[in-house]
């Protein structure tokens, strides 16, 4: 049995954990890794505590639900929270990071992207990643999606 790759290990780890978003737009999960040890996991939903969306639909404003946390947010957040560096660590996500999330991942220190699907990658992202010197690359994964689907 020939076993799989890192990257599609730790992708596999986001895909999991896209399983707990509780968005009903898109279930995002992603993973902060350093020295290939998982530090973080993150996915996108509401506040601790708070309404979620599979239970009253998203709060959209402006073509985006505001009432999620992205699942790069959640998973930057809990470094943060626990004191974990992330400096110079990796991050894996399901989806290529929006704008906003972009910033918070560049001003962390992470240095490296691997994402598994393009969605609406903003030109904008791509050229601050560029300029801050994180590398980004897609995933492809070679594992059935049907591997991350709930029976």
């Amino acid at each position: 049995m020939k076993r799989i790759s890192w990257n599609e290990y730790f992708m596999a780890q986001s895909q999991l954990l896209a399983l707990r978003s509780t968005c009903t737009r898109l279930a995002v999960g992603a993973t902060i890794v350093r020295d290939k040890r998982i530090i973080a996991g993150g996915y996108n939903g509401s506040i601790s505590g708070g309404v979620h969306c599979i239970d009253e639909g998203c709060y959209v404003i402006e073509g985006h639900c505001v009432r999620t946390i992205h699942a790069e947010m959640n998973a930057l957040l809990q470094c943060a929270k626990f004191g974990v560096p992330t400096d110079g660590a990796e991050m894996y996500v399901t989806h290529f990071p929006c704008l906003h999330c972009c910033r918070s991942i560049i001003q962390s220190g992470i240095k490296k992207i691997y994402y598994g699907e393009d969605y609406k990658n903003h030109p904008y992202s791509i050229e601050q990643f560029k300029e801050a010197g994180v590398t980004v690359e897609k995933v492809e994964m070679k594992l059935p999606p049907s591997a991350f689907v709930p029976s």
